[in-house]
């Protein structure tokens, strides 16, 4: 191929790669294809997709600072700090030291397990409890699947699924989108955490974008090795 000049154009590879990411079906559309509330943050990388998907790996969320996630967090749990203290909860856990999205595992977090992963594409998480109440109750998922997760349809119960994906944006960029889905099965429960969403979300918008703006920087760090083309 050439340009008007006649000169030769290098054609990129990325089209045919975005095409074949097309063609699979995302791990967040089949663990949680229904939801009642999402929300989605979008962020350029200057940097290729297996350059982001190792600082995707590395990301530790529990280094994820900002003045306004740091008070919403001290905020969100101070009514389940006074239940314990007055005797009416339990204690709450210490935090993890280390937290991570693309951990097998699953994170080290009540209710929290890992629903799957696509090296290099994509890493989906899951939750179930009510977190929409001053004082949250998790669901014990220890024994729960990933298939288990998708057929829990329980009441006054909700699910969160919250999922990473990188396209290729260009022959040294990635696209990174944060999506975070949330069903809620019977009608009081819904109408309760549709209340607690409306007063939540630029918060959870602002956690999401933070984590973003931290891959972000690590993936562009300029003393990590740069990947091959």
């Amino acid at each position: 191929m050439t340009d008007s000049t006649g000169s030769p154009v290098q054609q990129s590879t990325a089209p045919r790669e975005q095409e074949q990411d097309q063609d699979q079906e995302l791990l967040l559309d089949r663990h949680l294809p229904a939801f009642v509330a999402t929300t989605r943050q979008h962020l350029v990388v200057e940097a290729d997709r297996s350059r982001t998907w190792a600082a995707l790996e590395r990301l530790d969320l529990m280094q994820v600072h900002s003045p306004l996630l740091d008070a919403a967090m001290t905020v969100r749990g101070l009514p389940s700090r006074f239940c314990a203290l007055v005797g009416r909860g339990a204690p709450l856990p210490p935090p993890p030291q280390t937290l991570r999205l693309v951990d097998g595992a699953g994170p080290a977090l009540p209710g929290w397990l890992a629903l799957g992963t696509r090296p290099g594409h994509e890493v989906v998480l899951g939750a179930v409890g009510r977190f929409w109440r001053p004082d949250i109750v998790w669901y014990d998922v220890t024994a729960m699947t990933p298939d288990g997760f998708t057929s829990f349809l329980a009441p006054t119960w909700g699910r969160i699924a919250a999922g990473v994906s990188l396209l290729p944006y260009g022959r040294r960029r990635t696209l990174v989108t944060y999506e975070a889905r949330t069903a809620v099965q019977d009608d009081a429960s819904r109408r309760a955490f549709l209340r607690y969403w409306t007063v939540v979300r630029p918060f959870a918008g602002h956690v999401m974008r933070a984590t973003l703006h931290a891959l972000q920087d690590e993936a562009q760090r300029p003393d990590r090795t740069l990947a091959l083309p």
